[in-house]
């Protein structure tokens, strides 16, 4: 067979070509680190390449939303840190008011200073975040959460908690709603308040409620009616007497499952109500402990309602400081998940890579 001069130059030209293309393509692979540089190369590889590119993408985008989530939940955590610190300072200047030994004047400074800390407390619950958007207004980030109008409070968000994703399947809330954190409250033991007449004429002053046998207790509403100094009866809601007793200062009156201590002198009429616990916002315990304060205490009478209220606002403020440090506890749980998702996702992204 005869070759032309030409056709040996072409196909010498070609095989030239062809190497140079393979050196040029090997060099593209060393220079890069990657050996497959087009589709073309390996179309099955290709595709997975894709695959996990897209994988170490989301899990970049995963990190972001975990540091998101994270900046957040630091802020809200300092931010609940400085609300407790508010309601231990007011309950210490509830007890230093509680004392016998203050006068109208000095309570009624104390009460200045308690009302100054109901103020910061609302200023901590209407705090922005570093976006500018309110931390505890649930989803409604531009809304102001808490309002006061003329001592009453109002929350103005939403319940909602925004889940931010930080892994495959795991999403944490960045955040709680200020209903959560300040009005779902409950008040006195969590399960009855005990309070005082504001008709009662005598010295009688309540202790803190137990509650001893939750399958006797119905939820009703029980006053202790006194009918003398030394006696009184228990009726429910409707009326029936549940129970008769005899009294001295100092006793414990139980029944239906719950008990109570009772110090003083109570006279005929005095009452003593026992009724379920209900939601009641800390600003209005607040505000309530300093009312409290405000009151001119004339004599034993007026000195008993006094320290009836003041108990009733202690007792508040530890289910407040409780339900702060419940919270807390939820937030430095999602702090440590994000923290641990964030260690999961860059030992995934360094397998992948």
């Amino acid at each position: 067979m005869r070759i032309s001069t030409l056709g040996a130059f072409t196909n010498g030209l070609t095989a030239m070509q062809r190497i140079q293309a393979a050196l040029d393509h090997a060099q593209r692979q060393i220079s890069t680190g990657r050996r497959i540089l087009t589709p073309a190369d390996d179309p099955i590889a290709s595709a997975r390449s894709v695959e996990l590119r897209e994988s170490l993408s989301r899990l970049e985008q995963f990190n972001r939303n975990a540091t998101i989530a994270t900046n957040r939940l630091a802020q809200e955590e300092a931010a609940l840190a400085s609300v407790n610190n508010v309601l231990q300072r007011v309950r210490e200047l509830t007890l230093q008011a509680n004392n016998a030994t203050q006068s109208n004047e000095t309570r009624g400074l104390i009460a200045v200073e308690v009302r100054e800390q109901l103020d910061l407390l609302v200023q901590l619950a209407n705090q922005k975040d570093g976006t500018g958007s309110y931390l505890f207004a649930g989803n409604l980030g531009d809304v102001e959460p808490v309002a006061n109008m003329g001592s009453v409070f109002t929350y103005n968000g939403d319940q909602g908690r925004r889940l931010i994703q930080i892994g495959e399947g795991r999403q944490v809330a960045d955040g709680d709603p200020g209903s959560a954190v300040f009005f779902q409250i409950r008040n006195g033991n969590g399960v009855f308040s005990t309070t005082a007449a504001v008709t009662n004429t005598g010295t009688g002053m309540l202790g803190t409620g137990t509650l001893v046998d939750p399958t006797q207790y119905d939820q009703d509403v029980y006053t202790v009616r006194f009918i003398d100094p030394a006696n009184y009866d228990v009726v429910d809601s409707g009326g029936a007497t549940v129970l008769s007793g005899t009294y001295q200062s100092g006793d414990t009156i139980a029944f239906r499952g719950i008990e109570f201590t009772l110090t003083g002198k109570p006279v005929a009429g005095d009452e003593f109500i026992a009724s379920p616990s209900r939601y009641q916002d800390v600003f209005s315990t607040l505000d309530a402990i300093a009312t409290a304060m405000e009151q001119s205490v004339m004599d034993d009478v007026s000195r008993a309602a006094m320290s009836n209220d003041l108990n009733t606002g202690l007792i508040d403020i530890d289910q407040a400081i409780g339900n702060v440090l419940d919270i807390r506890t939820q937030v430095g749980a999602r702090l440590a998940a994000a923290e641990t998702q964030v260690d999961a996702n860059g030992a995934y992204a360094l397998i992948t890579q």
